[in-house]
């Protein structure tokens, strides 16, 4: 495997970005728009990924890159604006969809949060996922100060393994449309 790049996402990544956060989030965004159809969710994703100020902008996104192809995504953005940045995903919801979104809260404030993170099915299994998240700790945890939190679904204890191996600790549960989820978190050395 060659060095892999690890940059802040721009626009022309969207459609890239949709189809490796999907891989971790296809069902939620379904449940989301109300209908199970991975298509729309897609399309949906897109959508937002291409739009700024909203949880699933590319501003709150990098990838990781292989020989200038995109083999990874990651989402994450200060848990204190996830109310401000759902206004634009909800309102769009409820216009286009005709149902209402009100998810619970999956972040808060005193955290950047990770919401979603994937790698290329052909790439899986060779650390891309650990490089990205050591990548996401270096820059907001050790360089900047900042505490991290993700939630792990409690059926997925290979991911679980990952993150506890990483640093983070457990901070909690929560449900996420329906799921139950562990909140964990790695913080700054005091």
């Amino acid at each position: 495997m060659t060095q892999i790049k690890i940059r802040k996402a721009n626009r022309e990544d969207s459609e890239a970005i949709a189809t490796y956060l999907l891989l971790a989030m296809e069902d939620i965004v379904c449940e989301f728009i109300g209908q199970k159809d991975a298509n729309k969710a897609k399309a949906f994703l897109i959508h937002f990924i291409q739009q700024e100020q909203n949880q699933y902008s590319y501003q709150n996104c990098f990838v990781a890159e292989d020989e200038h192809q995109i083999i990874a995504a990651v989402n994450i953005y200060d848990g204190s604006h996830l109310k401000a940045l759902r206004i634009p995903i909800s309102q769009y919801i409820k216009a286009k969809f005709k149902t209402d979104f009100n998810p619970e809260d999956e972040t808060q404030t005193g955290e950047y949060y990770i919401d979603s993170l994937g790698v290329n099915p052909n790439q899986q299994g060779k650390g891309i996922g650990a490089t990205l998240l050591q990548f996401l700790i270096n820059y907001y945890v050790t360089q900047n100060g900042q505490t991290i939190g993700l939630l792990v679904d409690e059926e997925n204890p290979k991911a679980k393994k990952l993150y506890l191996k990483l640093g983070f600790k457990p901070a909690g549960q929560k449900i996420l449309v329906g799921k139950r989820m562990q909140h964990l978190q790695i913080k700054p050395e005091p």
